[in-house]
């Protein structure tokens, strides 16, 4: 059986939430609308109608919540800094209330003997911004900028540990590709805009918080799946290896100095060109002290000559006959194992001892 202490005394547990399902509060304190609680409030959108107003109400229950935390063994208290709870607009007037009430839930972080690690964005855009094109327009790099250094100057002399973006590829695909999640935008164009500004925005917060935070310990985390072609046909394998492109290559190889992947697929290759000069690759470029992998299952994938563009489709977990969750997602610890290797095997990655 395995054990905690198997992991070595170096190896800290924690939990991880998001400012958008946990906190509540949505609409009082001086926050502002995220475009989480506008998408919500279309009919459909969420199961029951759900919204973000109240979720668990961590906004008032931080302090028995992060007790929680401690009285479960837990070492590390991972949360996100809602953007329009600090900026109501997404720029300009900043909500004293909003920067207070994260110092609290700091402090008591180091009270209960928790590190903290503060994920700047976790998809929740302020709602304005949104209206003035959300990451689809340039212009939204300032604004994560100056978000970001809002949040250095305020909370660097504290917090040490810091997710710049968690799972870039998600929210792009399923905000700005598919339309299920905020913002509900769809199309291609749509989506490539809004993974260039946020591949910006993901190394550019990592310098801003180098340089405003002494001693900082920068990261981002990215969702990731081992990608498995169903059989061993070139057009399986071809379509594995677009699957595998986006849900894995999209962000860490521009951040690792490679800018994007082509994986030999016409609509990549063309993107990759387009954003291949020095100065969009030396932008896209950040040295990471830590990657963070994100995984929940891994992808089995056949060709399919009826799906636009990426011309792939997953074969479930039940339909092959695996362990798998409630939700569909196979259960399967080797992939998890597989995945983890994959990222290793980037010859930055190795020199850098992430």
């Amino acid at each position: 059986m395995i054990k905690a202490s198997d992991f070595g005394d170096d190896f800290l547990w924690g939990v991880a939430v998001a400012a958008a399902q946990i906190e509540g509060a949505s609409e009082s304190y001086g926050k502002g609308p995220s475009i989480w609680d506008t998408f919500s409030k279309r009919a459909g959108k969420i199961k029951k109608g759900h919204q973000p107003t109240h979720t668990c109400d961590f906004y008032h229950k931080y302090k028995e919540d992060i007790a929680l935390v401690k009285t479960l063994g837990f070492s590390v208290f991972r949360f996100s800094i809602a953007w329009s709870r600090i900026l109501p607009y997404g720029k300009g007037i900043i909500n004293k209330e909003g920067i207070l009430f994260y110092h609290r839930v700091i402090d008591e972080c180091f009270l209960n003997g928790l590190i903290p690690y503060v994920t700047l964005y976790h998809w929740d855009l302020p709602d304005a911004l949104e209206d003035e094109g959300g990451w689809n327009a340039y212009s939204i790099n300032d604004s994560f900028n100056n978000f970001v250094s809002i949040c250095a100057k305020e909370y660097g002399d504290k917090v040490k540990n810091w997710i710049v973006l968690n799972e870039p590829f998600g929210f792009t695909s399923l905000g700005y590709m598919l339309g299920v999640h905020a913002p509900g935008k769809t199309g291609l164009t749509n989506f490539f805009s809004a993974v260039h500004h946020t591949a910006i925005a993901q190394a550019d917060g990592g310098r801003i918080l180098r340089a405003l935070v002494p001693n900082a310990n920068i990261g981002t985390s990215f969702s990731c799946s081992e990608v498995i072609p169903y059989t061993q046909s070139d057009a399986d394998v071809t379509a594995a290896k677009r699957i595998d492109c986006l849900m894995n290559r999209l962000f860490i190889e521009p951040a690792l100095g490679m800018g994007y992947p082509g994986a030999d697929w016409d609509l990549m290759e063309k993107f990759s060109i387009q954003h291949s000069t020095w100065r969009h690759t030396e932008r896209l470029t950040f040295d990471f002290d830590f990657i963070g992998l994100q995984n929940y299952f891994p992808l089995t994938v056949k060709y399919n000559a009826f799906i636009p563009v990426l011309q792939a489709w997953e074969v479930k977990a039940k339909s092959r006959k695996k362990p798998h969750t409630a939700m569909g997602w196979e259960i399967n610890a080797d992939s998890f194992y597989n995945i983890i290797k994959q990222f290793a095997s980037y010859p930055a990655v190795k020199n850098n001892d992430y």
